[in-house]
């Protein structure tokens, strides 16, 4: 009884001490979590937005409706599919989260889900979507403040005038009247049930996109609503004949664009709405011609694309079908976290020789598109056409702790857990916004110094005031050299690379593109191309990551390329100039292919054996080729056969040759010429020995002098003239 006893105890302990570190870790992890109204729902009554012409935006406001306005089965739709028992449970509804745990533990996955209404408006509105359990215990705290300080009308009121319907849009009101074209307190129980649908997976299930899963989901909300008492049996059967809406019924002007305006607000001023300020101005950078302009894009998939200004650093146009989320950015990554770094602590030039050859790096194992080449390539070429493997190679000699320090000074941070040879591919588990990605190259393109972007260019109270105003402080994360450097090799990719659909252009565009995979695809495409004064950035993907079946060379190039020339069209930018740190340098290109080394060009080399590159002038190769000042050649081969001697010489073709022979000491010029792959002496005698020597000359320069090893000639009968030619 007392080892029974003992025993108890020391259980009992155990679990004392987990529940205690379990609490002490949910305070900690809670500890500054409060519930926030302003992200509730950020009025914008109190707010006049303006263009970058200073002209007043019409129609800015982001509509809201009373629950009380609505019909009850618009809300009623939502519950039924969302949240059955939200009327009696206090924000977390037990029952359900236990049977999403057996589900998941029978099926050894963690695909069923128990989030209540209320959980998914704190985490629409207050917290990341990564899947982590401190962000779930502060899904749970501020859960339970929500419940606290709201009605459950009031909750559901908030939710459908916050959640995202797919396309940009938010809200019930404003989904209403961009698939059905009618105010949200006419929606009928089937257009009610349709929009419910959506909240799953938006893009999965758009009318627009994929009809029949759509009208299959929209069905299988009907029939909960019919199961929990909303619908009688011939509306269900009324409702489900409904047809699907064919095509959008309205588009609010920069809808996009504004989506952005507000998330600044809400950070730069969180008391906007209250009025504290009167009646404030809000001053964006929008262009809105441009802006209509990127809204004509087309995609079969969620798309993002927008355009940064250089000078001011403001977000002049922005368009998107789904908000700008953290997504995987591929090989756009490459020239920020890889190349630049590389070049900026002169571990690499874009001449520099890489092999491209498959290569296990403690267990990462990455590969080609296309699969190793397995022959050396330069930086140059590798970046240009987004080679893996010499990008993982240079990764591993710059360190991942070293190239995420300058990813950090960009503001792209990298997590501890992400700093892995595969972060060179973009490989990570959250990524980066398509704003951010485009601050970095923006980096690149003013020089090196990094300035983040802002669609809010100033605020003004009433009285006007300035409340802020966008004036960043550039920091500096590169030097001109490196930027320029970068710069013209990403003006290679548009040249002859992964980029070339923009290589039309007539100006300086630098781009690089970017494509993840996934399991069943590819997810994310990108085109990321920029001029001295602006950047255009291009991501196609699936806000739900289905598959898409593009790459970023293809149709994200093609969106580029269009935007690049709209937004030129009264004039051209200036093309990059070399900075005085730069030098432009011949090297020898046979000892480069032959021996993989960076030598400059001998003086006297003929103009077709050497090739211009670019380099820092305080990393210029040191070592000058002597290959035509001071010819020198390998040991050619000899060899005797049926009474004559044969010479394969494998030198260049530029050298003049004199090759003498010594028998008894008698030397004898046997030939003085140009190059010829093969010399043949058939005037020697059976029986002797011989000595051939090999002297290379360039232009009046004689190289040093190379002896053959003897050969001795048997006898035989004689040939007839020229028979080497025949031989192998």
């Amino acid at each position: 009884m007392k080892r029974v006893l003992k025993a108890f105890l020391i259980v009992a302990g155990v679990l004392l001490v987990l529940m205690l570190a379990l609490l002490l870790y949910y305070f900690g992890v809670t500890a500054n979590v409060r519930l926030d109204r302003n992200k509730l729902a950020l009025s914008t009554a109190c707010i006049r937005l303006y263009d970058g012409n200073g002209e007043q935006i019409e129609g800015a406001k982001r509509k809201s409706v009373a629950l009380s306005e609505l019909p009850a089965h618009v809300p009623q739709a939502f519950i039924a599919v969302e949240d059955k028992r939200f009327y009696s449970h206090h924000g977390l509804d037990y029952r359900r989260i236990a049977g999403a745990t057996l589900k998941n533990i029978k099926t050894f996955s963690f695909r069923e889900g128990a989030s209540t209404i209320s959980q998914q408006l704190i985490k629409n509105t207050h917290l990341s979507s990564e899947k982590t359990i401190a962000r779930k215990l502060k899904e749970f705290k501020l859960t339970r403040q929500l419940e606290k300080k709201y009605s459950k009308d009031e909750i559901v009121e908030l939710y459908l005038n916050s959640i995202y319907f797919g396309h940009d849009i938010f809200g019930i009101a404003n989904a209403s009247e961009f698939y059905f074209g009618k105010e949200a307190e006419q929606l009928s129980p089937a257009e009610s049930a349709m929009l419910a649908a959506l909240v799953r997976s938006p893009n999965r299930y758009s009318p627009f996109r994929n009809a029949d899963a759509c009208k299959k989901r929209r069905d299988f909300v009907l029939s909960l609503m019919k199961e929990q008492g909303y619908l009688t049996d011939s509306v269900y059967e009324e409702a489900k004949s409904v047809s699907l809406p064919l095509s959008p019924s309205r588009r609010e002007h920069a809808d996009s664009y504004l989506s952005i305006v507000f998330d600044e607000l809400s950070e730069l001023l969180p008391d906007a709405e209250t009025g504290n300020f009167g009646t404030i101005s809000v001053y964006t950078f929008l262009d809105p011609s441009l802006q209509q302009k990127l809204e004509e894009t087309e995609a079969d998939s969620d798309v993002c694309v927008l355009v940064r200004d250089h000078r001011t650093d403001g977000i002049k146009a922005l368009y998107s079908t789904c908000g700008t989320p953290k997504r995987l950015p591929a090989s756009t990554l490459k020239p920020l976290l890889v190349y630049a770094p590389a070049i900026e602590e002169d571990i690499i030039s874009p001449a520099t020789p890489i092999l491209d050859e498959k290569t296990d790096f403690g267990g990462y194992s990455p590969d080609d598109a296309g699969g190793a080449s397995g022959t050396y390539m330069s930086a140059r070429y590798a970046l240009a056409h987004s080679v893996n493997i010499p990008a993982v190679r240079i990764l591993n000699s710059l360190g991942c702790d070293r190239a995420a320090g300058y990813l950090e000074k960009m503001g792209l941070p990298i997590e501890q857990d992400d700093r892995s040879l595969a972060l060179a591919l973009g490989g990570m588990r959250e990524g980066f916004s398509l704003p951010a990605l485009s601050d970095g190259y923006a980096t690149l393109a003013k020089g090196g110094s990094y300035a983040p972007s802002s669609a809010i260019a100033r605020i003004e109270d009433g009285k006007g005031r300035v409340l802020y105003e966008h004036k960043p402080q550039g920091t500096r994360v590169f030097s001109e050299e490196t930027s320029y450097l970068v710069n013209d090799m990403l003006k290679t990719a548009v040249k002859e690379g992964t980029a070339k659909k923009l290589r039309s252009l007539p100006y300086d565009v630098c781009a690089k593109t970017g494509t993840a995979e996934g399991k069943s695809g590819n997810t994310d495409a990108y085109t990321i191309a920029y001029t001295t004064a602006d950047t255009v950035a291009v991501w196609l993907g699936n806000r739900d990551n289905a598959p898409v079946n593009v790459s970023g060379g293809g149709k994200p190039a093609n969106i580029a390329f269009q935007v690049l020339r709209a937004l030129y069209e009264r004039g051209t930018p200036q093309d990059f100039s070399m900075c005085e740190g730069i030098e432009e340098v011949k090297i020898d290109m046979q000892e480069y292919e032959k021996n993989h080394r960076i030598c400059l060009s001998d003086p006297l080399s003929p103009l077709c054996t050497d090739r211009k590159e670019l380099f820092k002038k305080s990393a210029l190769p040191l070592e000058m080729s002597t290959r035509y000042s001071s010819p020198q050649i390998d040991m050619p081969t000899i060899s005797v056969k049926n009474g004559a001697v044969k010479i394969v010489l494998c030198q260049t073709e530029y050298y003049d040759y004199i090759i003498k022979r010594e028998n008894r000491g008698t030397v004898t010029t046997i030939y003085q010429g140009k190059y010829q792959k093969y010399i043949c002496d058939n005037s020697v005698r059976a029986g002797e020995s011989y000595r051939y020597s090999v002297t290379p000359i360039f232009h009046g320069h004689e190289g040093e002098t190379v002896y053959l090893s003897p050969v001795y000639v048997g006898s035989g009968s004689s040939l007839p003239e020229n028979w080497w030619e025949d031989q192998s």
